[in-house]
């Protein structure tokens, strides 16, 4: 149990992290239904393109909601008007409830801020025009042969026009047709009667602090503001009101009594009823629980990277590894491939901890998961490669 003095051990935080981000019993249910909670409970799922196992939006959901179907995103997107597509740190799915709270970024992007290239005006406006004449449109639907003895296409400033005025909230992703965006104006997209006041200071820097308590459970101020500038100061303000008025409070970790954590006294009652089970998860590189990889580190003594954009002589783990969760630790790194060709999953290199030995129950418990992911990819053969002999071999015993 949480202690009175408000000093919590690593274990105690663990849990209350663990069960935040719905790792320990989630409780979100089944089907569709269950996807649009976790997604308002995170407050976001990001969006990647790499696919050597399903993207991480889809892994993410599926973690947490075991009978996940990729079409259940498409369907809350562009049917039920429940998510929508935009940046959070990352571009992710967010929950529409929260769409007020994207405008202060859009604003920033429409007086004159770039999203990674110079604007054209003149090609945003063309953008623009043609969407509103025609309809929903993809960026290949602005493909145009340039005249020449090349014959070659230009697209490109289309496609940057298309996310300008998408980071402006000018247009927004109606659907998507397989991984391709179809944008619309943004009229056009959003449902009735949801709320677009723009958000003050001070509702602003408040929904910060009660997105990441929820989420996350206990986080320090910097994790309040991860990857988002100029929005200090008036988080401050709004913590040291709300610490005031006791709807957060300040603990501190057994192991890292230098630095501030805040949390809620919900949360603190609760420790004591979070109950673990020897479970294993296998992480997307971009899960929620530790895009953030100082607190994976802080939390959990884990020193994680995804190792794709280094070159392949400096990958000490292998080229997309996946975080292994057991229990509330973290004890190795899985390098998989997903060959949906063949259907067959490989498991290119298994790397544990250190100071962990896999047993009878922890293998017991990564069959179950690996054969449930392996079919959620597609694949019906397991495969592995490279790990330790002995481990390999009572693997071998236990797979599909």
């Amino acid at each position: 149990m949480a202690k009175q003095s408000n000093i919590l051990s690593t274990e105690e935080a663990r849990l209350v992290l663990l069960k935040s981000q719905g790792l320990l019993n989630s409780g979100f249910g089944k089907g569709k239904n269950a996807v649009l909670a976790a997604i308002q409970h995170l407050g976001y799922v990001q969006i990647d393109t790499l696919s050597v196992v399903a993207r991480a939006h889809h892994h993410t959901l599926w973690t947490r909601v075991p009978d996940y179907k990729e079409n259940y995103l498409n369907e809350l997107l562009a049917e039920d008007k429940t998510i929508f597509e935009y940046w959070s740190h990352a571009a992710s799915y967010l929950p529409m409830s929260d769409y007020r709270f994207t405008l202060p970024r859009k604003k920033a992007y429409a007086e004159g801020k770039s999203h990674w290239f110079n604007q054209d005006k003149k090609m945003n406006k063309y953008v623009l025009d043609k969407i509103k004449a025609e309809g929903a449109l993809q960026s290949k639907d602005f493909e145009h042969k340039r005249d020449g003895a090349a014959n070659w296409y230009e697209w490109k400033p289309a496609k940057q026009a298309l996310e300008q005025l998408f980071m402006e909230g000018k247009l927004m992703v109606a659907k998507r047709q397989g991984f391709q965006k179809v944008y619309d104006l943004a009229e056009r997209v959003l449902p009735e009667g949801i709320d677009s006041s723009y958000p003050s200071e001070k509702e602003y820097a408040e929904y910060l602090i009660n997105n990441s308590i929820r989420s996350y459970g206990i986080v320090t101020e910097n994790e309040m503001t991860y990857l988002r500038s100029g929005l200090k100061s008036p988080l401050n303000k709004a913590l040291k009101r709300l610490l005031k008025e006791g709807e957060v409070i300040e603990v501190k970790l057994e192991d890292v009594k230098d630095m501030a954590f805040y949390t809620t006294s919900d949360k603190l009652k609760s420790i004591e009823k979070i109950k673990t089970r020897n479970d294993v998860h296998l992480l997307s590189p971009f899960d929620n629980t530790v895009i953030q990889r100082k607190r994976v580190e802080r939390f959990f003594n884990f020193d994680y990277m995804i190792e794709c954009y280094l070159p392949e002589p400096k990958r000490k783990y292998g080229y997309f590894t996946l975080p292994v969760l057991y229990n509330t630790n973290f004890v190795g790194r899985m390098d998989p491939k997903a060959d949906r060709a063949s259907q067959t999953f490989y498991i290119k290199s298994m790397h544990f901890e250190k100071n962990f030995i896999p047993d009878e129950k922890f293998n017991s418990a990564f069959v179950k998961t690996l054969n449930a992911f392996a079919t959620f990819n597609g694949c019906d053969k397991i495969v592995i490669d490279k790990a330790n002999g002995k481990w390999k071999k009572e693997m071998k015993k236990l797979i599909k």
